[in-house]
C-alpha cells in the first residue's frame, strides 16, 4: 500500500459564494472527517492534487495530510480519498472528501477487477469477453488494500464463468459479495441474420387466382325459384283476365 504526503490548508471560506473564490484562487476545496473526529474545512492546491491523482490513478493510496503547516505524520492524519466531485460537463474537480482512518482498524473499500489474458473461446471461437464486476467490495487493514484483483482468463472457453469464489485473493483481504457472484463470462459470438431481399427482375411466385364460383341456375332467366313461381302466377292471372273480358 503506497503512503505519501500532502500539505492542504484550513479553509475559512464557507458558503457557495466563497467556494467559487476558493476555486477561481486556484485551490479545491474539500473537508476531513472521521469516526468519532470533528470535520475540517480544508482546500488543497489544484495542480499539485491533479498531479497526485494522474500518479495514482484507480488507486487507494494512503496520505499524510499536513494541515497549514501542523506538519504531524501521526495515524491521526492519514486519510483516504473518499469521494471526488467533479463538473458533469469539463470533468472539472469540483470538491474532495478526506476519510480519516485508523492503520490498525480494518475499512471497507472497493478495489477494480483487471481482467489478464486473452481467453480461448474470444481468440479461437470468436466469443466475447463480458465484464460483469468491475469492482469487489473489501474489507481489510488500510495497509493491505491491493491496487487490483487480477483475473487469469487465458483458459476461458465458450460459456465458461470465473465466480467471486475461483478468484485468488490477498492474505488479510475479505470479500464482501456472494462467492457464487460471476465476475467474468465467455459468451458465444452471435450470429448475424441476413433478410434476403428479392432482386429486381426475378421471377416470383405465381399469384393464385381464386375463380368465381358459379350459382347454378335455378328457374328460368336465371332468377331463384321462388321468384320464378310468383311471375309465372302473374301472368296466368293476366291471361284468365283477357279471356272473360272476350266473353
Amino acid at each position: 500500500m503506497k503512503e505519501i504526503n500532502l500539505e492542504v490548508l484550513s479553509r475559512e471560506e464557507i458558503g457557495k459564494e466563497k467556494i467559487k473564490t476558493v476555486r477561481k484562487a486556484g485551490f479545491v476545496p474539500g473537508v476531513v472527517y472521521g469516526e468519532g473526529k470533528k470535520s475540517r474545512a480544508i482546500k488543497v492546491d489544484k495542480k499539485i492534487f491533479i498531479r497526485l491523482l494522474k500518479e495514482h490513478h484507480g488507486e487507494n493510496i494512503i496520505i499524510n495530510l499536513d494541515i497549514g503547516g501542523e506538519a504531524k505524520k501521526t495515524k491521526d492524519n492519514n486519510v483516504l480519498i473518499k469521494e471526488l466531485q467533479r463538473d458533469p460537463v469539463t470533468e472539472d474537480i469540483l470538491h474532495v472528501d478526506f476519510q480519516q482512518i485508523s492503520l490498525t482498524k480494518e475499512i471497507q473499500v472497493k478495489v477494480p477487477v483487471v481482467a489478464k489474458g486473452e481467453p480461448i473461446g474470444v481468440k479461437q471461437d470468436g466469443g466475447s469477453l463480458s465484464h460483469i464486476l468491475w469492482e469487489l467490495e473489501i474489507e481489510c487493514l488500510p495497509t493491505q488494500i491491493p491496487q487490483n484483483i487480477e483475473v487469469e482468463v487465458s483458459n476461458l472457453k465458450i460459456n465458461d464463468a470465473v465466480h467471486i469464489k475461483d478468484l485468488s485473493i490477498p492474505k488479510g483481504v475479505k470479500v464482501l459479495h456472494d462467492p457464487d457472484l460471476i465476475v467474468l463470462s465467455v459468451a458465444p459470438p452471435v450470429k448475424e441474420v441476413v433478410e434476403e431481399v428479392p432482386v429486381e427482375g426475378a421471377p416470383t411466385e405465381p399469384e393464385v387466382i381464386k375463380e368465381k364460383k358459379e350459382v347454378p341456375e335455378e328457374g328460368k332467366e336465371g332468377l331463384p325459384a321462388g321468384k320464378v313461381g310468383k311471375e309465372e302466377k302473374k301472368e296466368e292471372k293476366k291471361e284468365e283476365k283477357k279471356a272473360e273480358e272476350k266473353k
